[in-house]
């Protein structure tokens, strides 16, 4: 008897924070294709989990705002079970000092990158949803649902990263396929330390989620069963 397939997940971001902690969470479930820019950095976290267990790993080292090379790394994957959007940017500051090129660059990195990605796998993950059933799951933010003084670009961004899984959603039902979006409140990342630095404060990760502790909100959508849909999980600190 041949052995069962594994379902495959990509995982964007998957270098460090948040993705990287998805990862190691999936490895047990899933075989993996690792998305980000540090290509060091995805080498060693494919090391380590291909040492801890029978999961084959490939990473993609790519800048996700390049359409071309975005293309021609995902070219080939045609069956894809779950595509977890955890790469992203926060840059903060006011209306009246934040400029179109930040703009810009948050909604290509936000946005256009996630929609472009997403479109480009969709051949993929409508083949696994016809099957067995698809995910995406789009790791917005606590900013996605309510903006704050000095969050405009950023919040803006997530709202739209919210509508877009909105769409999606409507859409890709009929093709076996959930989206789910994650809104964490601050977490303890690398991101979190600028953040932290730009207001002024000193830094305390306890204060904040781990990032396994949303990596375990994602796996939960991944893992529901496929008459339930967690549509929207919002995660927050205790305390």
């Amino acid at each position: 008897m041949t052995a069962p397939r594994r379902p495959l997940a990509l995982i964007t971001g998957a270098s460090r924070g948040i993705g990287a902690a998805t990862a190691r969470l999936l490895a047990p479930r899933y075989d993996l294709v690792l998305g980000g820019r540090d290509e060091k950095r995805l080498e060693t976290l494919a090391g380590e989990l291909t040492e801890a267990g029978p999961v084959a790993v490939r990473t993609v080292a790519v800048e996700l705002t390049d359409d071309d090379a975005l293309a021609a790394a995902l070219d080939g994957i045609d069956r894809l079970d779950a595509l977890v959007h955890s790469a992203g940017v926060g840059e903060l500051g006011t209306v009246a000092e934040t400029t179109a090129q930040t703009w810009r660059h948050q909604f290509d990195v936000n946005v256009v990158a996630v929609a472009e990605t997403t479109r480009l796998l969709l051949p993929a993950l409508r083949a696994a949803g016809a099957d067995t059933g698809a995910d995406v799951v789009l790791v917005t933010s606590g900013s996605g649902l309510t903006a704050r003084a000095g969050w405009g670009s950023y919040a803006a961004s997530k709202f739209a990263l919210r509508a877009f899984g909105d769409a999606l959603r409507a859409e890709e039902s009929g093709h076996g396929i959930r989206v789910t979006s994650v809104h964490p409140g601050r977490v303890d990342t690398a991101m979190q330390e600028r953040v932290v630095a730009h207001e002024g404060g000193e830094y305390d990760g306890s204060r904040f989620l781990r990032p396994e502790s949303v990596g375990a909100a994602i796996l939960a959508a991944l893992t529901a069963t496929r008459d339930a849909h967690l549509t929207e999980i919002v995660v927050r600190p205790q305390g």
